[in-house]
């Protein structure tokens, strides 16, 4: 009995139907491209599974800030290394954000999905196992390879389901996936903390990625490399872009992709936006030490502040970036919320100085920098895919890997500069704990030393037990037995003080203000970012820009003419 020729979802010829179904099921799992742009309703499930899949890769990779003093003592680390854990991570994180590039010749959905299996697995059983911090480290850094891939295929898929004049609504809900993610980061832990240890709180992380990635296997498409190849302004073009791609080369639309990102709308608009992010990169990875070093803050309270600035970013970016495409214009926007951020943050760097600000006035702040910062960045992703576009459709991703590798090796270089400017930071994480428990354990043998300093003095000059006769029999009398055992018993404690506590009350003295340095920096950061808003494409005008939406439907309809009469 033969076959009858069926068609699979690629359009090619299948099997008989008797093997078509499991062959269909099968082939979903790796050949994810459609021939045909999909219907408003699948497009709008393709667009939030890739946010949800960003969403659960953020709050796997920022775990490990929110619990940062929990692990640096499990592990017995200084700061310095743990901060160099992160440097590592994102700097094998940007060169894999330049591997993924290779999502424009090989497809993004595949890296998507198995990538975030791969993560997920790591962090679930990788970290929280980890045997040392040398293991640590390098379970960080493979995590960081991964999502450097799957976090540049991420806001191409966006792109290719987004057209111009709804790119900036559905890049604000992409950008919402670092942004919830920071805030599911807190929220979980400023909640649970108290009842879990810092290896349930990174295996939580590592549940939900399993769980999406489920999701994302059986659910996650892409375009052909004919359609995503092509720009899309409205999804009226639909029918053109259908009728386009079958006469299009993908390896021929791609030939000098690298050459044609090497342009300074490109490169340039890249590196601003890292500079931007200077504060939300020290945000993810330093609140909670700032906080707990400079206010005294437990971890719980440290990721509590931090959701004001999350949740305000995460409504400004939705808000945000329908009103841009209503209005069809980016650049207002970006000079706006980048001109509201300086300000905001301006006033937060003064008042971080001043140990009697209290919880509320940071939040007040936060949710001020948030807005602002929704409002530049929402409308700023759109705007850079559409400034890649220009050049060339067809190296989506090669453009936005530009973008991770510059934005990752900012985090880098950031993240090892941050110790050297505050100094203050590595005595007081490192030894600061040490310091309270002997000042509080040692309260009493303190006592008697200050009421005698020239005899404890003479005394210390000796090692505990090598002091003369004359001298033991002169404390004994002057101070008496039982307080003199009082200091003996206290000697440990002594020690630790005498060691590390002149260097941790200075750190103490000084980490205000060479924090406020470095919030200046990043004040510095966002003034940087105003120039390049203007090499980017996009126009100023709402007027000007309902004009070029015009012409383009009526070039539209002329070719739709002209391809309609050549098949007739």
């Amino acid at each position: 009995m033969s076959a009858t020729p069926t068609s699979l979802d690629d359009g090619r010829p299948g099997p008989a139907p008797a093997a078509a179904g499991a062959r269909t099921v099968l082939g979903r799992l790796y050949r994810r491209d459609m021939p045909a742009y999909p219907t408003t309703g699948r497009r709008m499930g393709y667009l939030a599974i890739v946010v949800i899949t960003t969403v659960v890769l953020y709050y796997m990779l920022y775990i490990q800030y929110a619990v940062a003093t929990s692990i640096i003592t499990h592990f017995d680390m200084t700061y310095r290394y743990f901060v160099w854990v992160s440097v590592i991570g994102n700097a094998v994180g940007a060169f894999a954000s330049l591997a993924a590039g290779l999502a424009d010749r090989w497809g993004r959905a595949n890296m998507v999905v198995y990538g975030l299996l791969i993560a997920s697995l790591l962090v679930f059983f990788g970290l929280p196992n980890a045997g040392g911090k040398a293991a640590y480290l390098v379970m960080f850094a493979l995590v960081s390879l991964i999502e450097g891939v799957v976090l540049v295929a991420t806001p191409a898929l966006i792109r290719d389901f987004s057209p111009q004049l709804g790119r900036a609504t559905a890049m604000g809900a992409w950008t919402m996936g670092p942004v919830i993610g920071s805030l599911v980061v807190t929220t979980v832990t400023s909640n649970t903390l108290d009842t879990s240890s810092w290896q349930d709180e990174v295996r939580y992380s590592g549940i939900a990625g399993l769980a999406v990635f489920v999701v994302a296997l059986f659910a996650l498409r892409e375009l052909s490399p004919g359609l995503r190849d092509q720009i899309m302004v409205t999804l009226r073009d639909r029918a053109l872009v259908e009728a386009r791609a079958k006469g299009i080369d993908p390896a021929a639309a791609r030939r000098g992709e690298w050459r044609q990102m090497m342009r300074l709308d490109v490169t340039g608009s890249a590196l601003a936006i890292s500079l931007y992010l200077l504060l939300y990169f020290a945000a993810v990875g330093n609140f909670v030490v700032f906080f707990a070093t400079t206010y005294g803050y437990s971890e719980q309270r440290a990721n509590a502040v931090a959701n004001w600035y999350w949740a305000a970013n995460a409504i400004a970016l939705v808000v945000v970036g329908v009103l841009s495409d209503r209005i069809r214009v980016r650049k207002p926007f970006m000079i706006v919320g980048a001109a509201g951020s300086i300000v905001m943050t301006a006033i937060f760097a003064t008042r971080a100085t001043h140990p009697t600000t209290d919880y509320y006035t940071f939040a007040w702040l936060f949710i001020g920098i948030g807005v602002f910062s929704g409002i530049a960045y929402g409308p700023w992703m759109a705007s850079f895919t559409e400034t890649v576009e220009k050049h060339n459709p067809a190296a989506t991703a090669t453009g936005l890997a530009v973008w991770g590798w510059t934005i990752r090796i900012t985090v880098a270089v950031s993240a090892a500069f941050i110790p050297v400017l505050v100094t203050s930071v590595t005595p007081l994480v490192d030894h600061g704990g040490q310091v309270t428990a002997a000042q509080t354990q040692a309260a009493p043998a303190l006592a008697v030393v200050g009421a005698h300093p020239q005899l404890f003095a003479e005394l210390g000059k000796y090692p505990p037990g090598k002091a003369p006769a004359a001298l033991t029999a002169q404390a004994v009398q002057e101070v008496g037995p039982a307080d003199l055992a009082v200091v003996q018993k206290a000697q440990p404690q002594l020690a630790v003080l005498q060691k590390y506590g002149t260097k941790v009350q200075k750190a103490a003295h000084d980490g205000p203000g060479q924090w406020r340095d470095w919030w200046w920096i990043c004040v510095g950061g966002q003034v940087l970012f105003l120039p390049f808003v203007f090499v980017m494409a996009g126009r100023w005008s709402p007027k000007k820009a309902r004009e070029d939406a015009d012409l383009h439907q009526q070039a539209v309809e002329r070719e739709m003419a002209a391809l309609t009469a050549e098949r007739d």
